[in-house]
């Protein structure tokens, strides 16, 4: 792929996407028109250069290719005179200030479950792969693919549109947005920084056009913490660090502040929602001076509210972790030793790992480290858990806190 054509496609794949979504109402139709306008463009502008508007040129190609596949396969007559006739992308009246915010907003349709909205709108808007999809739902690849295909068949059976939405209409769209920015935001917190950022920039967009929504304002006091700290979670070489070896003074304090501040005035509103709280937690362990002084037993009652809010095991996981530190490893490791469904999950067995081995069972301990090695998607996470295993074989049990996801992740 041609230098210019993949920098358009970073940025133009979705809104190509979304746009033949919005005009066909065919998900598959819609991706494989996207497709074919960029291999048109990889055939044809090396010849004729780059066009003035890609973008544009882009979407007329794949707007033609679905007119051209909708006439060969018979589609009804009615239905292709809507499309032929549907006003150039873009210029629809809207209330929402971002393109892709307003993406966002047409592709989560509450006619799907809230799941399915945030797994398309993934693969539709963020370009995410399957694969990718299915790492942030914690299911297997080919689990995820079949619930894109069903679906992706449901909204063709349904004739569900896709508009976007006027404003009376985005609370009920609200709570799926949020998990795409926050799925979004968790993709690029363990790569590229670039969808941090991104996610960061959305979640301010958000926060202004919802400014009476606490958990637009919670969501982006999350990003904002747990991003602030990212300086930090690598060494001189680019290994991972845990919690524990992380050298704080690289933490940016100004954005943890700013976090700090919405997430308290998300609260004052009375309406603790998940990513208030998942913001309250990171915003205890970014405000303590070191991993001894963090107040654990407040860590472990706001995982108790959390887990009232949201259940989830990966907030099992989380909260077992608060618990070990708040009282003793044993303790954590019985509510670990609870939780069912994340035994593919790499975090679960490198905390029962870490937990095992400040309880002196060092045996059990390297059997749940093999067991984490095993499964870690990350190159840099094998790393980072083979350095801890090698570690504890040298020195034995110690007192700090045990490797875990981010906080409700």
């Amino acid at each position: 792929m041609s230098n210019d054509i993949a920098a358009v496609y970073a940025d133009g794949w979705s809104r190509v996407v979304a746009t033949m979504i919005r005009l066909t109402g065919d998900w598959s139709l819609a991706e494989e028109c996207a497709q074919e306008a960029f291999a048109t463009a990889l055939r044809v502008w090396p010849v004729d250069g780059t066009p003035d508007q890609p973008l544009a040129w882009l979407t007329t190609v794949a707007r033609r290719t679905a007119i051209d596949r909708m006439r060969r396969a018979v589609v009804e007559r009615a239905k292709l005179r809507e499309v032929a006739m549907e006003p150039a992308p873009w210029t629809v009246d809207s209330e929402i200030p971002d393109d892709r915010l307003e993406l966002m907003f047409t592709c989560c349709h509450p006619a799907l479950n809230v799941e399915a909205q945030v797994a398309l709108t993934l693969r539709g808007v963020a370009g995410m792969s399957t694969a990718e999809i299915a790492r942030a739902f914690l299911v297997p690849e080919k689990t995820m693919g079949q619930r894109l295909f069903r679906a992706k068949q449901r909204i063709r059976q349904a004739g569900i549109p896709f508009r976007v939405p006027p404003g009376h209409q985005l609370p009920e769209r609200l709570s799926a947005v949020l998990h795409v920015l926050y799925l979004l935001f968790n993709e690029g917190y363990s790569g590229s920084g670039e969808l941090c950022r991104e996610a960061i920039r959305i979640g301010r967009t958000l926060a202004e056009l919802m400014p009476d929504e606490p958990e637009a304002l919670g969501l982006l006091a999350l990003m904002l913490v747990q991003d602030a700290r990212r300086a930090g979670r690598t060494g001189a070489d680019g290994a991972l660090l845990p919690l524990d070896g992380q050298d704080r003074s690289r933490w940016d304090r100004a954005r943890i502040e700013e976090g700090a501040a919405l997430c308290e005035r998300a609260l004052r509103r009375g309406r603790a929602g998940a990513f208030q709280l998942q913001a309250a937690i990171a915003v205890c362990h970014a405000t303590a001076s070191g991993v001894d002084e963090t107040d654990w037993p407040q860590i472990a009652g706001l995982y108790d509210h959390l887990r009232r809010v949201a259940p989830s095991p990966v907030v099992d996981l989380n909260r077992a972790v608060a618990v070990a530190m708040a009282t003793g490893p044993e303790a954590g490791l019985a509510l670990v030793d609870a939780i069912d469904g994340l035994d593919g999950y790499h975090l679960l067995h490198a905390t029962r790992a870490d937990l095992l081995r400040r309880a002196g069972r060092d045996d059990e301990a390297a059997g749940s480290w093999r067991r984490a090695l095993d499964l870690a998607p990350t190159e840099a996470e094998r790393r980072l858990l083979s350095d801890r295993l090698a570690a504890a074989q040298r020195t034995g049990p110690r007192t700090a806190p045990p490797t875990a996801p981010p906080p409700g992740g």
